[in-house]
């Protein structure tokens, strides 16, 4: 990309001898500097120029304080409550404490940059609201750190244990609920399970998602070794699949360069140095691993206190104010023990749930190995230190030798045998509490494999390690499609790298029509949705009206088998969980396991053939349009975080209905539904190419550099990333 001097962001007030920061021709701040820790000052600068409103709200919400200084609603309520009880943005001085001088020091320095840039805006969204901004401390990188770590991460865990608790209660037979989650019905503790007083349910689910935050959960990230590739240099590719009808995109580009050294890539507005990108010498991606870093605990309460062996303890007592803009503020007590927050009241008898998060404490060594990147010369250390970060990642790592590699982070708990974390376990035998952390060398990783290529898309990856720390994976769809294109070409280049990264074939398609097909032809069917479906090459492209077909008979089936048997979890159940929550888009191939099964027993009342049958008559019976195409009814509108979609399109804040292309199983996802009461979405929410024989990244943006509305650079990408044209990112 050409820089243009007319584009130099101009540095108010003191500011490191040397730096300069200026846009090239897509608005991305190139900010080039004498040193490293001068080279994020000027970073902190210009993320508080294009999203001082996005990493200002991101603390808001982390702190608990909406109502205090936003918005003074039960909805900001409920979110304070969520926040407060998580309590992020406490216990942050023993991480600080765990930092080493030199990380110190560059944190600091990205800080004061920031805070220089906050200084430097004269009118923002947030001061129109009336909020003065708060300086930036490196006890706020530490709390965006811990939220990105966790919100609908680690939380997609915790819902789903939690949405089995619920369907234990609900009367679920133990063998059907073995057949979706990972539990053995021979130890299966049905009634500590059903003993359980709950409080918040999942269904409606207890959090109103949050406003600056997106969701983030589905993920590519792939890379192929020189011996595939046309130039015989490496090439790594990741495209995040977050919720992208947001303005604007969680992730901003940057291009940071000093003597010795640079990086370029995405990064997270408020965090120091490239989350995801390439230096000289590396280029590394990450998708979510589903690691279970979540576990849950059955208390025995009474009188305020809780049973450990044979013994009773009070609970620690964390109180917790609720300061509020229009009402009275509301003080909250939380109580707590090793195994985390109760839910519930223990000055009433009962058996409560105790949930706790590993990595909630963390963040001193997550920001140590993100300022290290720029320094590292290979793929070897790389691997040592994307290891030692302790939210849940897949890594995947190419360096300028051609060499790639493969390695899970993330702080996994050591559990007592026969326990992999999923369903809660009693709290007061003392065998149950965790026995450390898993080290990271036996964490699932990979170098040089001889298939000359790695691939991770959120599924499986437990035989690449000695512990097993995945027990709720994502589907395997999107990554067995994605190893198949790759090991069909001999030799791979951008070209192959980008058109994988825009593929919209749906191998879940492909396997329930297989299943359909031979029993409509058996009792020759000729209607004309048959005929659609037969036509339809099991592509997810905007033209195409297969896919809005075969989505009605899915969603059918789905409700057949699981809503409208004996043994379903009930009509009202099934419509809220696909209507209004991400269960069914976050674990669906759970699910798709019973639907595909012939001798499930879920199919206890009617058989697998039987149930495809009625629910292909049911979609005939809908009268469906024909001719309606996926790009007709798959739409996002892409609002803005603050107004959330409640201003008149015409003030230019949002966008007008726009076709997404994709499905839930596809390599390009395109996934849009509800979820607690808003409409949201998962698809690549930025894609981005490294060839390691240039000097560049190839990336497109769901959006663009700036926050404001007001900017050129709001939504400057936009059209870009919609028709997959990549610009080139350079240090310069």
């Amino acid at each position: 990309m050409k820089l243009f001097a007319t584009n130099k962001i101009k540095i108010k007030g003191p500011q490191p001898a040397g730096l300069s920061i200026v846009r090239d021709d897509a608005g991305v701040p190139n900010v080039k500097a004498l040193s490293f820790a001068d080279a994020l000052w000027g970073s902190g600068y210009a993320h508080a120029i294009d999203r001082g409103t996005q990493l200002q709200m991101m603390r808001i919400l982390g702190q608990g304080r909406v109502c205090e200084l936003l918005s003074d609603s039960d909805e900001s309520l409920a979110i304070d409550k969520f926040f407060r009880r998580a309590n992020w943005s406490g216990n942050v001085s023993d991480q600080l404490a765990k930092m080493d001088v030199a990380a110190l020091a560059l944190a600091q320095s990205y800080c004061d940059g920031l805070n220089a840039g906050l200084a430097a805006v004269s009118l923002s969204t947030l001061k129109v609201l009336g909020y003065q901004a708060e300086p930036w401390k490196i006890q706020d990188i530490i709390l965006i750190s811990r939220m990105t770590s966790y919100l609908t991460l680690a939380q997609s865990q915790a819902e789903v244990e939690r949405f089995f608790i619920e369907l234990t209660q609900a009367g679920i037979a133990t063998e059907a609920l073995a057949e979706l989650f990972p539990i053995d019905p021979k130890t299966f503790d049905r009634d500590l399970v059903e003993s359980i007083q709950l409080e918040e349910r999942i269904v409606p689910q207890e959090l109103i998602w949050n406003l600056a935050l997106p969701r983030m959960m589905a993920s590519n990230n792939w890379v192929v070794s020189g011996s595939r590739t046309q130039s015989g240099r490496a090439i790594m590719a990741n495209d995040p699949h977050l919720e992208v009808n947001r303005l604007p995109n969680v992730w901003c580009e940057q291009s940071l360069s000093w003597q010795g050294g640079s990086v370029i890539g995405m990064g997270m507005p408020g965090m120091p140095g490239v989350v995801i990108g390439r230096s000289e010498h590396i280029a590394w991606g990450a998708t979510y691993t589903f690691m279970d870093t979540v576990d849950s605990w059955v208390e025995d309460c009474r009188a305020g206190q809780y049973r450990k062996d044979e013994a009773w303890h009070d609970f620690d007592q964390r109180v917790e104010r609720i300061k509020r803009k229009k009402h009275q503020d509301l003080e909250l007590t939380f109580h707590e023990s090793e195994h985390g927050v109760l839910e519930g009241d223990p000055m009433v008898d009962g058996k409560y749930l105790s949930t706790r998060w590993i990595a909630a404490d963390s963040g001193a060594s997550s920001i140590m190995a993100a300022l290290q990147l720029g320094r590292i010369q290979n793929v070897k250390e790389a691997m040592a230190t994307l290891g030692q970060i302790e939210s849940a990642w897949n890594w995947v790592i190419a360096d300028a030798e051609d060499n790639i590699g493969y390695q899970m982070s993330g702080l996994m708990p050591k559990r007592c045998d026969g326990w992999n974390g999923f369903e809660p376990r009693a709290g007061w035998d003392s065998a149950n509490d965790w026995l450390g952390v898993v080290d990271t060398a036996d964490l699932p990783q990979a170098y040089n494999p001889e298939s000359g290529f790695i691939v991770t898309a959120n599924q499986d990856l437990n035989h690449l390690g000695k512990a097993c720390p995945i027990n709720m994976p994502m589907g395997n769809y999107r990554a067995t499609r994605i190893e198949e294109v790759l090991a069909s070409h001999q030799k791979h280049d951008l070209s192959t790298m980008t058109a994988l990264q825009m593929d919209v074939y749906s191998k879940q398609a492909s396997l329930f029509l297989d299943i359909l097909f031979p029993l409509l032809e058996e009792k020759g069917e000729k209607s004309p949705c048959y005929h659609a479906l037969t036509c339809w090459d099991h592509c997810y492209d905007l033209d195409s009206k297969g896919a809005t077909i075969f989505e009605a008979f899915y969603r059918l089936l789905r409700k057949e088998v699981f809503g409208l048997q004996k043994m379903g979890m009930g009509k009202d159940v099934i419509d809220h969980l696909s209507n209004d929550t991400g269960l069914f888009i976050d674990f669906y191939q759970n699910f798709d396991q019973v639907l595909l099964a012939e001798d499930s027993v879920w199919y206890r009342d009617l058989s697998r053939d039987e149930a495809f049958l009625i629910a292909f008559e049911k979609l005939k019976a809908e009268n469906l349009d024909l001719n309606l195409t996926w790009g007709e009814q798959n739409t996002i509108e892409m609002n803005n975080i603050v107004f959330q979609g409640k201003l008149p399109t015409v003030l230019g804040f949002d966008t007008e209905a726009i076709p997404f292309m994709g499905g839930r199983a596809t390599p390009h996802q395109g996934q849009v539904y509800r979820s607690a009461g808003r409409n949201t979405s998962f698809g690549p929410s930025v894609r981005l190419v490294a060839e390691m024989g240039e000097a560049c990244l190839h990336t497109c943006l769901a959006g663009g550099p700036s926050d404001s509305r007001f900017s050129v650079w709001y939504k400057s990408g936009l059209n870009d990333w919609l028709e997959g044209r990549y610009k080139k990112l350079e240090a310069r």
